[in-house]
């Protein structure tokens, strides 16, 4: 293992990368002395990495087991992905008049790697560069705070290890399709309104592909006791 930092911070990041990326499935048995091998590391700093893991959330401890990959919570995704669509949407509406054509040219060059990228389907290639594409897209937004709120969803998303394209890959190809009518709307100098629209529907529509293999119905509250 080489990179900068201590042992037990590399081992923390290179555990988190495989996680993030897939490598290690929900439910995956995280055996300390296999990852270690692997590192090129001692116990220790696997024992301090995962720890922190689970202290984020994605890592837990079952009985009789040890270590696993901690499982997707579907709930958490509806939320999250409901709460991106407003942000993000408006955040592309508030950028959109300063968005240029160096802009415009970035994001049509990372639609079509999404779109050959269908070829040879990666959904956890495709899921960042789908993350580069809109962040061209709303990076210029003059608001800061909405920002913030922005790019926190999507390490939420992260977090979640939530990929749409994972479970309905052929969302994918029409996310393409949606990412040109998107640009072609911005690049028309079309009303922040209309572009407010198309960016949240374009998110919510993701969100239902989601919801329709899953049977997740968004207006469940499990918190709530049938009275």
């Amino acid at each position: 293992m080489t990179g900068t930092g201590s042992k037990s911070e590399q081992a923390y990041a290179a555990v988190k990368e495989r996680i993030l990326d897939g490598s290690y499935s929900p439910g995956y048995r995280l055996v300390l002395g296999k990852i270690a091998e692997d590192l090129g590391v001692s116990v220790v700093p696997v024992r301090e990495a995962i720890r922190r893991l689970e202290a984020e959330g994605l890592v837990s401890f079952e009985r009789n087991v040890g270590a696993t990959v901690a499982g997707i919570d579907p709930t958490e995704y509806l939320y999250t992905m409901q709460t991106l669509s407003i942000l993000e949407g408006a955040a592309t509406a508030l950028s959109s008049p300063l968005i240029g054509a160096a802009d415009l040219a970035r994001a049509r060059a990372v639609n079509e790697e999404m779109r050959a990228c269908l070829e040879d389907f990666d959904p956890v290639r495709f899921t960042r560069l789908n993350q580069d594409f809109h962040g061209i897209l709303f990076e210029n937004c003059p608001n800061p705070h909405i920002l913030d709120l922005v790019h926190r969803g999507w390490d939420r998303l992260a977090s979640l290890r939530a990929s749409t394209f994972r479970f309905v890959p052929r969302r994918a190809r029409e996310s393409v399709r949606e990412h040109d009518s998107l640009l072609q709307l911005i690049d028309s100098g079309a009303p922040a309104d209309d572009v407010e629209h198309a960016a949240r529907l374009h998110r919510s529509t993701t969100l239902d592909a989601y919801l329709a293999l899953t049977g997740t119905d968004p207006g469940a509250d499990d918190s709530k006791e049938t009275p």
